[in-house]
């Protein structure tokens, strides 16, 4: 086993599953899986994309139902994955859901086209501060913000990238993801969410800590 797949075990063993309103990519199985993507295969892809030496690692709030649940890795959908757009992830040749179109999530498509026009999408981790899908119950396909106490979940996954990746420079995708980060005793800068028409704000906030970084 390499490092990356260690690691993505251990960040993996540190998450909850069977648990109603949150849903494990890595453990549950969703009945909108295409065959072939299931928890062995999304947890393939996150050892894939933790497979780098990262200068900077993003942690937004917790996966969408368009994307991490199904992807196996925060900020990306289905339809960058078959677009071949995540460095470290071989264009895939299947569907990952068996809906009529490949899921697109708004934030995964802005996060990596940022990433990609400031030239970092090689050098940057994406995570969340709880790395399961928060839903209503009894509606797989939604999100909802996950309560304190959820959030709170994902706090030994975040210290086990600190622990890993030591010199990477942590950035706080919205309030709450720098709360968490603060909480979990991490240092980090915050941006602007892309949602909701932050994708401007989001990427001068990326433009300048890479700046700083310097």
């Amino acid at each position: 086993m390499g490092n990356a797949d260690a690691l993505a075990a251990q960040l993996i063993a540190t998450l909850p599953f069977g648990i109603a309103g949150l849903f494990n990519p890595y453990r549950d199985h969703c009945p909108m899986d295409a065959p072939g993507n299931g928890p062995e295969q999304k947890t393939a892809r996150l050892a894939a994309h933790l497979d780098r030496l990262p200068r900077f690692i993003c942690v937004g709030e917790a996966p969408g139902y368009q994307g991490a649940r199904y992807s196996g890795v925060a900020f990306t959908s289905e339809r960058l994955l078959i677009e071949g757009a995540i460095p470290g992830i071989a264009a895939i040749g299947h569907r990952l859901s068996v809906r009529g179109n490949p899921y697109s999530e708004p934030s995964a498509t802005i996060v990596w086209a940022t990433l990609y026009r400031l030239q970092i999408a090689e050098d940057t981790l994406l995570w969340n501060c709880v790395q399961l899908h928060p839903h209503r119950l009894g509606e797989p396909w939604s999100n909802r913000t996950p309560t304190p106490e959820e959030v709170a979940i994902g706090q030994p996954a975040l210290r086990l990238l600190k622990e890993a990746f030591p010199e990477a420079h942590f950035v706080a995708v919205g309030t709450k993801a720098k709360a968490a980060l603060e909480t979990a005793g991490i240092a980090a800068m915050a941006v602007r969410h892309p949602a909701n028409g932050g994708a401007s704000l989001f990427a001068q906030g990326m433009a300048k800590i890479i700046e700083q970084a310097r």
